[in-house]
């Protein structure tokens, strides 16, 4: 079982990702870069990226050069979204996440991120 926001867990989640029928035909044609900001977590702040580009995704650690645009949060609330407790649509209305960059872009591809909570919320991690 991968730890949540490891290494492990960004293999996992890229593969998942890439094998997942439903996220495949949500990111067909898209080109995409969130920029993952958690902070609080029991190994301190995080950051991580989900690139998505000529038909296949990557999630890594660390911080993307050139993203669309960013989404904070703190440990709870992305672990909860990451669990699928959490609707990300709710978590931005009650400001449990905080988006910044092109709004426009982020709203245009709002099924791709739900398809990648639901892809996430099943993965075996502990948190």
């Amino acid at each position: 079982m991968a730890k949540f926001l490891s290494s492990e867990h960004m293999e996992a989640a890229t593969e998942a990702l890439n094998a997942d029928a439903a996220f495949q035909e949500a990111m067909a044609s898209i080109d995409l870069g969130l920029q993952f900001n958690v902070t609080g977590g029991p190994d301190g702040d995080s950051d991580y990226y989900l690139k998505i580009s000529d038909g296949s995704a990557a999630l890594e650690l660390g911080e993307m050069g050139d993203f669309d645009a960013s989404v904070a949060s703190d440990y709870e609330s992305a672990s909860a979204i990451s669990q699928g407790e959490l609707n990300v649509q709710m978590a931005f209305m009650t400001g449990k996440i905080k988006v910044g960059g092109n709004m426009a872009k982020v709203m245009m591809h709002q099924g791709l991120i739900n398809e990648f909570a639901r892809v996430s919320s099943g993965l075996d991690l502990e948190y």
